[in-house]
């Protein structure tokens, strides 16, 4: 399995989303994601809302943005959602920089965890939603390696074998030597042969 505590930098794949995000057309805001209940505008506006909270988890400022449930409401993008997120994926990196937000207890979604634990979830968060606004915006999607293994780590850490379940639902069974990243999606309940149409 894969070690969720190896210390890794998430602005390689924070710029991976904001090109990814770039990449989005007005015209595509409604169409529909791999993220149940999600189309792209309210998945671009939920990339911002964890980039706040998983920024003020890194600082261990906790209130609202740490406390919100991550099953609430799908958000609705605002007017200047480019601009938020990609301020929001900026001050995100700068905070995890930072080596004490790896250290002692936080909270991200009104769950408390270790600040190694809450590394592994955000990286985990970014390649999944990555991976989502590629498939449903025609982009192609290549994680950045480090944070995909850390996401790995943590879903098949978090995952329940016996049940079939995973910390998002029930797991999609992928061949054991599927490349990294479908295991990955398999295991966050995703479908790695999702399409638009599907």
């Amino acid at each position: 399995m894969t070690d969720t505590t190896t210390t890794f930098d998430l602005g390689p794949q924070a710029r991976i989303i904001a090109r990814l995000a770039d990449g989005v057309r007005d015209g595509q805001l409604g169409h529909a994601t791999p993220c149940p209940g999600c189309a792209v505008g309210n998945l671009l506006a939920h990339l911002t809302g964890l980039s706040v909270a998983f920024r003020d988890a890194a600082r261990k400022d906790l209130g609202p943005t740490t406390d919100t449930p991550p099953d609430a409401a799908a958000p609705e993008p605002g007017p200047h959602w480019r601009a938020d997120l990609a301020a929001a994926l900026d001050a995100l990196v700068a905070a995890w920089r930072d080596p004490a937000a790896r250290t002692g207890m936080t909270r991200a979604g009104g769950v408390d965890l270790s600040g190694e634990v809450a590394a592994a979830v955000v990286a985990d968060e970014l390649v999944i939603h990555g991976w989502d606004l590629a498939r449903a915006t025609g982009q192609s999607y290549d994680p950045d390696p480090a944070a995909l293994s850390a996401a790995y780590g943590f879903l098949s850490a978090a995952a329940d074998a016996g049940s079939g379940a995973g910390p998002f639902g029930p797991v999609v069974p992928v061949p054991p030597d599927a490349p990294l990243l479908d295991r990955a999606l398999g295991l966050s309940g995703r479908d790695p042969g999702w399409t638009p149409r599907s």
